[in-house]
């Protein structure tokens, strides 16, 4: 049908939602909100054996830096609420490490923002 989405990405299907999240709406222990800081705890053996979702996520968080739950939900083409549900899968796991967003006074830095205004705009 002309009203069917094809695939995306050259050729390659991707994964209904509620697969990713094997139909969980809520995630066991984390709980994460947009703004919190994500960063792949570093594995000796690697990632192969898991689900090619959690490995671009675990990728894309490589420490020392990390990315905000919104930004990995926009590079990752996924909404927010089953993006928040694997990443606290993978918390979980242990995986991840998370941190909480920034204090309000943390916020005041003009440099800093200017740093946050240029990477969204690099998104």
């Amino acid at each position: 049908m002309a009203d069917e989405p094809g695939p995306r990405g050259g050729g390659r299907r991707r994964t209904r939602l509620y697969a990713l999240t094997d139909g969980r709406t809520a995630a066991a222990h984390t709980a994460l909100t947009m703004d919190t800081t994500i960063t792949a705890v570093a594995v000796a053996d690697g990632h192969g054996g898991l689900p090619s979702e959690w490995q671009a996520i675990l990728a894309m968080c490589s420490p020392p830096g990390g990315l905000a739950v919104a930004e990995i939900a926009a590079r990752m083409h996924i909404r927010l609420t089953p993006m928040t549900l694997l990443l606290g899968e993978l918390a979980d796991r242990g995986l991840i490490e998370h941190r909480p967003p920034l204090e309000g006074n943390e916020t005041t830095n003009v440099h800093l923002l200017m740093r946050i205004r240029d990477n969204l705009a690099r998104i």
